[in-house]
Parts: C-alpha cells; sequence; structure tokens
C-alpha cells in the first residue's frame, strides 16, 4: 500500500511535566495500533521539552479518521495538563517513501 499522507505534530511539554509527556507519547502507541489506516507512527523527543508525532497514511480518510481517533482526543484532554502551548499540527503530502527492501 502506498504512502501518499502525513502528519506531523510538534509538542512543547511544560518543564515540570516532560516526562509525564515522554510516557503518554509511549503509551500511546497502544491506542494507535487499533487504527488499521495509520500505517507507520512514531512519537519521538527532540530535547528536553520538545516532542514530536508523525504518522503516515494512504489515504485521506484515513488521515481523517486518525485525526479525530484516541489519540488526539486524549492529547485534547491531557493537553492543557502537560503543554506549555497548543501542538503545532501540519497535514503533509509524502513525496517520496523507501520501505525496507526498496
Amino acid at each position: 500500500m502506498e504512502l501518499k499522507l502525513g502528519v506531523l505534530a510538534r509538542l512543547e511539554a511544560k518543564p515540570d511535566k516532560a516526562e509525564e509527556l515522554n510516557e503518554f507519547l509511549i503509551g500511546g502507541k497502544a491506542l494507535v495500533d487499533l487504527e488499521p489506516g495509520t500505517r507507520t507512527w512514531y512519537a519521538f523527543r527532540l530535547d528536553e521539552t520538545h516532542f514530536g508525532i508523525f504518522d503516515t497514511f494512504a489515504d485521506e480518510d484515513a488521515r481523517q479518521a486518525h485525526l479525530n481517533g484516541a489519540v488526539p482526543a486524549a492529547l485534547g484532554q491531557e493537553g492543557p495538563r502537560l503543554l506549555a502551548k497548543d501542538p503545532e499540527l501540519s497535514t503533509v503530502d509524502l513525496l517520496a517513501v523507501k520501505h525496507e527492501g526498496d
């Protein structure tokens, strides 16, 4: 299945909540595992308080299902407690993708 679309979210934790956000993101994988249209999902840490999520999808329906899914809902609930500011969310069109074995 060709990956054509993505979502990039940049997150900044409150300084005293960085480890909680770290654990929240690790736990988010279990929710994303239940989304058949989310083909890849990466949660990452850039530095002490900056984190991100990058996901890929084959079509817009799958991307919208994810954006309306469990992780964004949980982040909406926990965000005010964990985040220094609102997430920076970008939808992206993938230009080239390397799959293992390519």
